[in-house]
């Protein structure tokens, strides 16, 4: 059994405003171990964003804890390249903020550029590249600092279908090959099953997990051969229930 790398148990988070009090978890319990790809979904307005901002530290449980062995890096719904910086500046930006701009992690992650197609792009802006090279320069920005886990927020959301379907083979593609530990957000079913070793559904609010699943696809990881695989709907149909029930 591999380590867990991050870990929620039994969580509240509640927050507070001028009009009241609303609690966007409660008794949320799950775990996430070195290497494993977990994607989680949930209704609309369930709290999954909170959920990562509380993954992240970004937020504290009003109850409960969140464990997190090592770093993490955040990879947003949108791109959010600098189109004033070429992409080169852009990969280095973590770097810059974290201080961590040596010549050695600035190699390192120009390696990671080019070993996964972006070489060329190098001295090219944001504006100049398509919405899925944008998408995988900004997973190697996220990648730079060398994160122990990465937390994806709906990542794809803003691409069209085909580009979608290309940016995820990319971005899962990547992931294996670095043997990075990922959790993603997701409120697309397809999205969630094509890409993770394990699915977690959340309840309405005030959210926890209410049903668990370890997808049965063996060695095979590449997205698009997921969607091929017979029990790709049977997944499909179950998740669906369990989201509407």
């Amino acid at each position: 059994m591999k380590n867990e790398i991050l870990r929620f148990e039994d969580v509240t988070f509640t927050y507070h405003t001028r009009r009241g009090e609303t609690t966007a978890a409660d008794g949320l319990t799950f775990s996430v171990r070195e290497g494993e790809f977990v994607a989680i979904i949930g209704p609309s307005g369930c709290g999954k964003t909170t959920l990562l901002s509380l993954a992240a530290g970004l937020l504290s449980p009003s109850s409960g804890t969140v464990t997190r062995s090592g770093s993490c890096g955040y990879m947003l719904q949108k791109d959010e390249l600098f189109h004033w910086r070429n992409i080169e500046k852009n990969i280095f930006l973590p770097l810059e903020i974290k201080r961590q701009n040596t010549a050695e992690r600035r190699r390192q992650a120009l390696e990671l550029a080019k070993k996964y197609g972006l070489g060329e792009f190098l001295q090219s802006f944001p504006p100049q590249l398509s919405g899925g090279m944008r998408q995988r320069a900004a997973l190697i920005r996220t990648l730079a600092t060398e994160p122990d886990i990465l937390l994806l927020d709906e990542p794809f959301s803003a691409l069209d279908y085909q580009t979608r379907l290309n940016v995820c083979e990319d971005v899962s593609s990547i992931i294996r090959s670095e043997k990075k530990t990922a959790l993603l957000i997701t409120h697309d079913i397809s999205e969630a099953i094509s890409l993770a070793d394990r699915v977690l559904v959340l309840s309405p609010r005030p959210t926890k997990v209410s049903h668990e699943h370890e997808l049965d696809f063996g060695e095979e990881t590449r997205p698009i051969k997921r969607r091929e695989m017979p029990q790709f709907s049977t997944w499909f149909e179950l998740l669906w229930r369990e989201l509407n029930a």
